[in-house]
């Protein structure tokens, strides 16, 4: 396979650089390790050496009994020096955990320890996976010194948000998956491209020195989580979801510039920092939530799972156990939100339907919904296996439009929600311009009839 050459820096995912070795080892490809001396507070160099079979470096003039080699390559005659060996016989050098301050000796230049340098001499392509605070993510210094190695040609594997190291703390700024770092590194050596070259970097602070976000200006309002339709006053009938898609599909349209709106029902985790929560519990809030959003929004990403039917009647106080043998409900259907957005959207808005099926025909009633909800598409995930969607961190989905289905394999939900928003922007792309309109679905597939409808979660 291919020879990864992989620098770790100081930080608490460097754990998770474990498990990169492990994948990339059972993946077939051959791996060399150079760590900084911060680094080995976290993971020590020998559980490195025990999944690589191949001594890890940290010092630039301490000995390498390998002399530059990877696994399976006849170490030369002489002893070269290591960190010009390692990139010239590397592949591919990745970066991760990406520390901020390893981020800035990179834009800067710096060669101050044995990675760093090892950078400075690489011709190969680099591919670097921040992790850190949130705080430290977000931070213009940082968003500056990412912009900068983007425009040398080094490609950036973005973080995931969730929960942080620090207690409590939430927020963008999660080394990528492992599954999904890897997923990258083989895309990359795949592509067979050398590292870009390199463009004149203007002067920090000027616009010019800024890549322009591809969603920036952008207003993107999006539902996640599930709705509760309450029985008594304590029960209620609701759905297993967390509302995790939703959320990482914020996080992503955040870092791609855009002002992002949440309208969050129960929710288990936090709202990217930054973003705009509404909090709602039920169907019909989520509904009056999105109606009064809609009209100032560009982007609607209708992720929640929505309940179908609720009780018809609430119960005051709480419903006594003691009292009743059995218990029936009558449930009323409630209404199709996301119909009725796409009824008064305004044009040139794009409308984004989810809907979790389950096992066989989940595509046909995906291109039913599609076309009879008048939406630009619907992104289908199946919620018969155990191993997605649902209480899980990875996602499997389809996106159905028009035109056809992209297939977005199994991967973690960050990565998934980076597909989705690629999907999006393309749909955005190809809307006609000369009145500023939308080619809504409905128009291009025809009608069928109604049914019963569900904007879904798929975690």
């Amino acid at each position: 396979m291919s020879r990864i050459l992989l620098g770790v820096t100081g930080g608490i995912a460097a754990y998770k650089a474990l498990e990169f070795v492990r994948l990339a080892d059972a993946a077939g490809h051959e791996l060399r390790v150079v760590q900084t001396p911060a680094s080995q507070r976290f993971v020590g160099a020998a559980s490195f050496e025990a999944l690589t079979g191949a001594p890890v470096l940290v010092h630039d003039h301490e000995p390498d009994p390998a002399r530059g080699a990877f696994p399976g390559q006849a170490r030369p005659a002489h002893a070269p020096i290591s960190h010009l060996e390692l990139v010239h016989n590397a592949e591919l050098f990745v970066i991760a955990p990406a520390s901020a301050n390893t981020i800035a000796k990179l834009a800067g230049g710096f060669a101050d320890n044995l990675l760093t340098s090892a950078a400075l001499a690489c011709t190969c392509p680099i591919l670097v996976a921040p992790a850190m605070n949130n705080h430290m993510y977000e931070n213009p210094a940082t968003r500056e010194n990412l912009e900068i190695l983007r425009a040398r040609g080094i490609h950036i594997a973005e973080p995931g948000s969730g929960r942080l190291a620090s207690k409590g703390e939430a927020g963008v700024g999660r080394l990528t998956e492992p599954v999904d770092l890897l997923a990258a590194c083989e895309r990359l050596l795949a592509s067979g491209s050398p590292a870009a070259e390199a463009p004149p970097v203007p002067a920090a602070g000027t616009s010019e020195g800024r890549r322009r976000r591809s969603l920036e200006g952008s207003r993107v309002l999006l539902t996640a989580g599930g709705t509760r339709e309450p029985i008594d006053a304590v029960r209620y009938v609701g759905n297993r979801s967390s509302g995790r898609m939703g959320l990482a599909l914020a996080a992503a349209a955040q870092a791609r510039g855009a002002e992002v709106t949440v309208i969050g029902a129960n929710l288990s985790d936090p709202v990217p920092p930054g973003a705009r929560l509404v909090s709602v519990s039920s169907a019909a809030e989520l509904e009056e939530a999105c109606r009064r959003e809609l009209p100032r929004c560009d982007i609607l990403l209708m992720a929640a799972a929505v309940a179908d039917f609720r009780p018809r009647a609430v119960a005051p106080g709480k419903l006594k156990k003691e009292l009743r043998d059995h218990l029936s409900l009558e449930l009323e259907r409630t209404a199709d939100v996301l119909s009725g957005l796409a009824a008064v959207r305004r044009p040139g808005q794009v409308l984004i339907g989810f809907a979790a099926e389950h096992g066989a025909g989940a595509m046909v009633e995906a291109r039913r919904k599609l076309a009879h909800k008048g939406v630009d598409a619907i992104v289908l995930n199946d919620v018969s296996r155990p191993d997605i969607g649902f209480e899980v961190d990875q996602n499997e989905v389809h996106i159905v439009t028009p035109g056809g289905e992209e297939h977005l394999p199994r991967a973690s939900k960050a990565s998934i929600a980076e597909g989705i928003l690629d999907a999006v922007e393309r749909i955005r792309g190809a809307q006609p311009a000369a009145d500023g309109g939308v080619a809504h679905p409905s128009s291009l597939t025809g009608d069928v009839p109604a049914g019963p409808t569900v904007g879904v979660d798929v975690q």
